[in-house]
């Protein structure tokens, strides 16, 4: 004990039998005021200027690296840090009240300083989803297990402390049950390198449509973890799906119909193959008014009528304002089947949301078996109980 307190002590009276946890419970009264002073001087005069400073800059991510959460973790270390210090000078010699104190104490640093680092890279993680460099990289999953790392350490550190043995001790105890350990965080191992894979291969993103029939997946990756991939499907659910097996399993990525700007539209009509036929000399004078027959190649006057029709289309869809001009527009005949001839339009539409995609198909569609009649085309319907009355009348 301090021998100038001692003495103060002993001018008092104090009864010698007491004068030990008198002593010590005046040092507990001078460090509890000493810490409390520094947190009050942290908390209402260091972390409000640090705040009005970021905020006061135009660069944003000084706001997001001087968060509110990672200040007050480091405020959090001024305590044990106090202790280890003070109490020291307070104390001379062994003492084991003194020896477990110190040692709770250097237990509870750790525990802070391991706080305050996971608070440090999910500031990182927040300052990469910022940036548009790394901001479309499924990197949670990777911070996710460094802080998992961070942890480890720090329990490692704490048992050692505990029994009083050199980390490594512990270290060789844990590569014993090595086994064990990659039975029990086999998930998070695997995780982890499917997640490097993702990233490094570029195969997913947050925000990308992905279609995995296998696990009920059709709609965008919500987030992506060290465990878990989410994808919130078109009917609001939500499937989860282990990051690996999108690396075992195949999947569907629409990145690619995003980043292009059209959708792709590919579908077919069934033409009744007993109404392709060579054109009239009236129908060529009509077709030739308006214009229909313009690139159309002709064999004196034998000109087919699904020929004009489908030059007809071309030049539709090439000049219809809501179809991609820069990509693949065509329209081509399928092998005939027993429904007729497929007449197939291949085209994409002049952006990707779905709502106006639709109401363009549908109404593409629409014209085109409005415009069939015009060129004495039919379209195969399967017979219903309709047609064989009108044959009986």
């Amino acid at each position: 004990m301090n021998e100038f307190i001692v003495k103060i002590l002993q001018h008092w009276g104090v009864n010698p039998d007491s004068m030990y946890w008198i002593y010590w419970f005046l040092v507990a009264i001078v460090l509890i005021l000493i810490i409390y002073s520094v947190n009050i001087f942290c908390f209402r005069g260091v972390i409000p200027m640090i705040r009005k400073f970021t905020k006061g800059t135009r660069s944003k991510w000084d706001d997001i690296l001087l968060n509110d959460n990672l200040l007050r973790d480091v405020v959090y270390l001024f305590p044990p840090l106090i202790i280890a210090l003070l109490l020291p000078v307070a104390f001379s010699g062994e003492n084991a009240v003194l020896e477990f104190i110190l040692k709770v104490n250097t237990i509870y640093s750790i525990v802070m300083v391991s706080k305050m680092l996971c608070s440090f890279l999910s500031t990182l993680y927040n300052l990469s989803s910022h940036n548009d460099r790394f901001r479309n990289h499924p990197l949670k999953g990777i911070y996710q297990m460094l802080k998992i790392a961070v942890v480890c350490v720090a329990l490692i550190i704490i048992v050692s402390i505990l029994i009083n043995k050199n980390p490594g001790y512990v270290l060789t105890a844990l590569g014993a049950s090595a086994a064990v350990l990659m039975l029990i965080f086999k998930d998070m191992i695997m995780g982890l390198v499917a997640g490097v894979q993702l990233s490094a291969n570029d195969m997913l993103r947050p925000g990308d449509w992905i279609s995995m029939p296998k696990h009920g997946a059709d709609g965008d990756v919500i987030e992506v973890t060290l465990t878990t991939v989410k994808v919130q499907n078109w009917d609001k659910t939500i499937t989860t799906i282990p990051p690996y097996t999108l690396v075992s399993d195949s999947f569907q990525n629409w990145r690619g119909m995003k980043e292009c700007g059209g959708r792709r539209i590919k579908r077919s009509i069934y033409i009744d193959m007993r109404s392709i036929t060579f054109s009239t000399p009236e129908q060529l004078k009509e077709f030739g008014k308006r214009g229909w027959l313009d690139g159309v190649e002709r064999a004196d006057e034998f000109v087919v009528n699904l020929h004009v029709f489908r030059n007809y289309l071309e030049n539709f869809l090439r000049n219809h304002p809501r179809v991609n001009k820069d990509l693949t527009i065509m329209v081509r005949q399928l092998q005939p089947t027993v429904q007729g001839l497929p007449l197939e339009l291949y085209f994409f539409s002049d952006g990707t949301n779905w709502i106006p995609y639709e109401h363009l198909q549908a109404e593409i569609f629409e014209h085109v078996f409005a415009m069939l009649p015009t060129f004495g085309l039919r379209v195969f319907q399967a017979p219903m109980g309709v047609d064989f009355m009108k044959v009986e009348n």
